[in-house]
C-alpha cells in the first residue's frame, strides 16, 4: 500500500527525471508545509541556490492568499536577481490550492514558465 509521502515521492521523482535548471532559466522548486510556503530557484548545472524566498514573514490572509503575496515577492526578488524565465518544479504536490496560488502570483509578479 502507497502512503501518501511514498505516492508524492514517487512523482517528484519522475518528475525530477525531465526537468532540471540552468542559470538562465533556473527550476523554481516549492516546498509546502502545513503552515508554510517555500519557493527557491535553483541552477541545477551549478548545484545553486540563486534566490528563495517564504511564508514567514506574512502573517494575515488565508494560506492561498499568503502564496499568492510570496510568488509575488519571489518574482520581485528573481527579477532583480536578472531571472525573468523559470522552469516550475512543483516538487510532487498537485498543482492545485496554495501550489497553484503561488504559480498564480509569480505569474502575475513577472515570471514566465
Amino acid at each position: 500500500m502507497t502512503t501518501k509521502i511514498n505516492r508524492r515521492l514517487k512523482i517528484k521523482t519522475r518528475i525530477r527525471g525531465k526537468i532540471s535548471g540552468s542559470a538562465e532559466r533556473p527550476r523554481m522548486s516549492v516546498f509546502r508545509s502545513n503552515k508554510q510556503i517555500y519557493v527557491q530557484f535553483i541552477d541545477d548545472e551549478a548545484g545553486k541556490t540563486l534566490v528563495s524566498a517564504s511564508s514567514k514573514e506574512i502573517k494575515e490572509g488565508t494560506k492561498c492568499e499568503i502564496a499568492e503575496k510570496v510568488g509575488e515577492n519571489v518574482a520581485k526578488a528573481a527579477l532583480a536577481a536578472g531571472i525573468e524565465t523559470v522552469v516550475f518544479d512543483r516538487n510532487g504536490y498537485l498543482f492545485h490550492g496554495r501550489v497553484k496560488s503561488l504559480a498564480d502570483g509569480a505569474r502575475k509578479g513577472g515570471l514566465k514558465f
